[in-house]
């Protein structure tokens, strides 16, 4: 049997940034201990959220490395790892696990738009890179190519590849998935507004960016469905969907960035290109702040 890396709720942890845009490791530190303290199951590192496109390698594994002995190896951390170049990401991976990573999260490659056999061979050369395992990570809107379900299931043969990260937003796909690999490959939501649903075709949890503000809530949704409750999942996953949508209404991680300094949690700014929140989008999530009551009272 394959080992599953965590069951219920990844927060898809932001990178906390000063104001010249620097690594924050003071309030890198206390975003780890909050998360220890609030019944978070895993700490996904240096990916989407965590603006691993605007850091240099060396910043990714330092964060990496400052997370896994921050934990102390109480929560699992899965480090980013995915790149466009096959040979670079290969590299990396090694590194990460160097770094002291319990697993990799892997994003298929993106603007090459490679082929079905592409990705197989790209992910192929990432399994026999490390020893830990690998989470593959589907994201058609940032890359620009989806990771088909046959494609899933040539690669759920390999001992260390052992889960998917689905965020295309296709619960259609998620089942072709679920029926091509069964209990091969893991199945996370990487999507929010879609927790329950993806747990009701074998979903194993979520990588969540909601988890950076309400991490017992996300994973609340998970462990009320797995304890046999749907009922309480699915009024918990309409309760937050509000907000969820706020919080991409555009490119994460602003939004989340934008609400933690709302909610008294300041992350800092994101590095450009992307950057602060501004007119109708940061007015929409402010309101659905405050409607769940997350406004810290200075920003009340």
């Amino acid at each position: 049997m394959k080992r599953t890396v965590f069951r219920g709720s990844g927060v898809a942890l932001v990178t906390p940034m000063r104001q010249d845009f620097s690594v924050d490791y003071e309030a890198l530190g206390r975003l780890v201990d909050f998360h220890l303290a609030r019944k978070t199951d895993a700490l996904v590192v240096v990916g989407t959220t965590g603006e691993a496109a605007t850091l240099s390698p060396e910043e990714r594994l330092g964060v990496i490395s400052f997370c896994r002995q921050r934990t102390g190896g109480i929560l699992p951390v899965v480090a980013g790892a995915g790149g466009n170049c096959t040979r670079e990401a290969a590299e990396f991976s090694k590194r990460a696990e160097a770094a002291g990573a319990d697993a990799l999260l892997h994003v298929t490659p993106y603007y090459n738009k490679p082929s079905q056999e592409g990705l197989y061979r790209h992910f192929m050369e990432m399994s026999r890179a490390v020893r830990i395992p690998i989470i593959l990570y589907n994201v058609p809107s940032r890359t620009g190519v989806n990771l088909s379900a046959d494609t899933c299931r040539r690669l759920a043969e390999q001992e260390n590849i052992v889960a998917v990260k689905e965020a295309g937003g296709s619960l259609s796909q998620v089942a072709d998935i679920r029926r091509a690999c069964g209990s091969l490959l893991d199945i996370y939501s990487g999507n929010d507004d879609q927790i329950t649903a993806v747990l009701a075709l074998g979903g194993k949890g979520v990588i969540s960016v909601l988890a950076n503000l309400i991490p017992e809530e996300v994973h609340r949704i998970c462990y009320s469905f797995f304890r046999g409750d749907a009922a309480l999942s699915e009024r918990e996953q309409i309760y937050w969907l509000s907000l969820i949508r706020a919080l991409f209404r555009e490119s994460n991680p602003a939004p989340v960035k934008e609400a933690m300094r709302l909610a008294g949690m300041d992350a800092g700014p994101c590095r450009l290109p992307l950057c602060e929140l501004g007119g109708a989008a940061r007015e929409e999530l402010r309101r659905a702040m405050e409607e769940r009551g997350l406004l810290a009272q200075e920003n009340a």
